[in-house]
């Protein structure tokens, strides 16, 4: 089981950095997965031994997105990410940031997207702190879910 709480995690990434295992962590909604973030999530774990994704809650994602989001909500969409070979294990948080769980985590290396370079990055002064990275995976701007769902609309329109 790729899901895991909050204290899980925290016990799973102090037995990683015990064995000497590098870390990596992203995050993000995910509402509707595509190939951008496939590719996202084979960049990421390029970067290390082992990924962990941080997944907003559906309540965040509505704060965040807007009220008509998400359209996958979060047991389906950590349902879709589990069945992702790259990824290793997944947390779901309700805040509008993963601070508190990139805290928890101490990630070797944090992804962000390419839009994210020049930007303050949360969680990156404390990924730093401690040697730490922040890197920026490369954009795939034919895909997006805010695309996947206006084609939709302009194919189907209201059905």
């Amino acid at each position: 089981m790729k899901l895991k709480s909050k204290d899980e995690i925290k016990e799973i990434a102090e037995r990683l950095r015990k064995e000497g295992k590098k870390i990596v962590f992203t995050n993000g909604c995910f509402d509707v997965i595509h190939p951008g973030h496939i590719k996202s999530f084979r960049f990421a774990k390029s970067l290390g031994d082992v990924l962990i994704v941080g997944l907003n809650s559906d309540s965040s994602v509505r704060r965040i997105k807007g009220e008509k989001r998400p359209i996958i909500d979060v047991k389906g969409r950590s349902e879709i990410l589990s069945a992702i070979e790259y990824i290793d294990y997944i947390v779901i948080f309700d805040e509008d940031t993963p601070e508190n769980l990139i805290k928890v985590i101490k990630p070797d290396v944090l992804v962000k997207g390419e839009d994210w370079r020049g930007k303050k990055v949360v969680g990156a002064d404390f990924v730093q702190s401690y040697g730490g990275k922040v890197e920026f995976c490369p954009l795939y701007p034919e895909y997006s879910t805010t695309k996947i769902i206006e084609k939709i609309l302009e194919k189907y329109g209201k059905i």
